[in-house]
């Protein structure tokens, strides 16, 4: 599998731009989860929530990632719902995991493939399942991404792959 050097930033919290990019992301982040609840089960099977949080981290850094990834979930969950009260700690964990992961593996890597895209997905999950499994207490709700969300991690691989590498050119 080839690697493909893409432009990546790690732009700081006092760069009005970090924030911009952050807003574009957590309006993405949505307006994808809104277009996957038309599918019976989407949210859960797709994982739409985490997509451009994965972007956002992986091409700006983990800070413009961080944002996206503490508001995307918070303004979905009060403007629709969803995610329910009741998940969003779990949600936000994974998100917040998901961020720093992008970022720290953008910074170490310096480049962007489809096998460190899928161990950025796997490790947040991983431990993200763990952080859940302590919060709820239900093993079996906490695998629920391993066991209904396995179409979303692919998803989030092979489109954050192509969406970094064709989409964003600078």
């Amino acid at each position: 599998m080839q690697a493909t050097t893409v432009k990546l930033y790690s732009w700081s919290f006092g760069q009005t731009k970090t924030y911009i990019a952050a807003a574009l992301f957590m309006v993405g982040n949505i307006l994808l989860p809104q277009l996957f609840h038309f599918v019976p089960q989407g949210g859960v099977t797709w994982l739409p929530i985490y997509f451009f949080t994965l972007i956002g981290a992986y091409k700006y850094g983990w800070r413009t990632g961080l944002l996206t990834a503490l508001l995307s979930p918070v303004v979905n969950s009060l403007l629709f719902g969803m995610p329910l009260l009741s998940v969003l700690p779990a949600i936000l964990l994974k998100s917040v995991l998901l961020a720093i992961v992008a970022g720290y593996a953008a910074h170490c890597f310096g480049h962007i493939s489809l096998p460190i895209l899928a161990m950025v997905v796997l490790f947040y999950q991983a431990i993200g399942t763990l952080g859940e499994w302590l919060l709820i207490g239900s093993f079996f709700h906490a695998v629920q991404d391993f066991r209904i969300g396995l179409p979303g991690m692919a998803l989030q691989i092979t489109g954050g792959y192509l969406f970094i590498k064709y989409l964003i050119y600078k």
